[in-house]
C-alpha cells in the first residue's frame, strides 16, 4: 500500500463525513403555488355577482311577479318574493362553482375555487360551501372577515368545505421542507478500517 493509496481513502472518509454532515441538514426545494385571494379581491367579485342576480331577477322574475299582481315589497322571509330570490341566489353560487370552480364576478377578477383536499369539487364541497356555509354568512355578515384571519384566505364558507379562492394566474414561492437522507451504518465504519490500513503500512515500513 502506498502513501498516494492512504490519502486516497482518507479523502473517502472525509467525504463521507461530509455526507454524514449534509444528511444531517434541512433539505429546501422551492415550489410554486397559486396565490390565494385576498377579502377587498373577493367582496369586489362578490359585489359584481350581487348585481348580476339582481339584474337577472329584475328581467325574468319582476315581470311574472307584475302579471300576477304579487307584492314585490314584503320583506318576511317567506314571502314569494322572497324565496324565489333566495333560491335564485343560492342556486347561482352552487351551480357556477359547480360547473365552472368560479361565478361570473370571479370570472371577471380572475379568481377561482378550488379544494384543498380534492382535485375537483365535489357536490358536497359547493353544497356546504355556497349554501349552509353562505346562508351562516349572509346572516352574520361580518363572518365574511375572517377571510382576513384564517390560514390560506379561507372565509367561513371556506372552511366548511375546506376550500379557498385563487388567483387563476399569479403564483407565489414556497418552500417545501424534505426530511434529512438517511445515513447508512457502513458509511460509519469507514472510520476504523482507514486505522487498520495505517497500522499495516507502518508494519511493512519496519520490515
Amino acid at each position: 500500500m502506498t502513501n498516494h493509496e492512504i490519502v486516497m481513502q482518507g479523502s473517502s472518509s472525509l467525504s463521507n463525513t461530509l455526507l454524514i454532515d449534509q444528511s444531517e441538514k434541512t433539505i429546501m426545494n422551492k415550489n410554486y403555488a397559486k396565490k390565494t385571494a385576498g377579502f377587498w379581491i373577493r367582496f369586489w367579485a362578490f359585489l359584481l355577482d350581487g348585481f348580476i342576480i339582481t339584474a337577472v331577477g329584475g328581467i325574468f322574475i319582476n315581470p311574472i311577479f307584475y302579471v300576477m299582481d304579487w307584492s314585490l315589497s314584503e320583506t318576511v322571509w317567506y314571502a314569494p318574493i322572497s324565496i324565489i330570490t333566495a333560491i335564485l341566489y343560492y342556486s347561482y353560487f352552487v351551480l357556477m362553482t359547480k360547473f365552472f370552480g368560479q361565478t361570473l364576478g370571479k370570472m371577471v377578477f380572475g379568481l377561482r375555487v378550488v379544494s384543498l383536499k380534492h382535485d375537483k369539487l365535489t357536490w358536497s364541497d359547493v353544497i356546504f360551501r355556497d349554501w349552509i356555509g353562505r346562508i351562516i354568512c349572509n346572516i352574520f355578515m361580518p363572518l365574511y372577515i375572517l377571510v382576513v384571519i384564517l390560514p390560506d384566505n379561507k372565509g367561513l364558507h371556506d372552511f366548511f368545505a375546506d376550500t379557498t379562492v385563487v388567483h387563476e394566474n399569479t403564483f407565489i414561492e414556497k418552500e417545501l421542507t424534505q426530511p434529512p437522507l438517511p445515513i447508512k451504518e457502513d458509511s460509519l465504519t469507514t472510520e476504523p478500517l482507514i486505522e487498520k490500513d495505517i497500522v499495516i503500512l507502518e508494519e511493512k515500513k519496519e520490515e
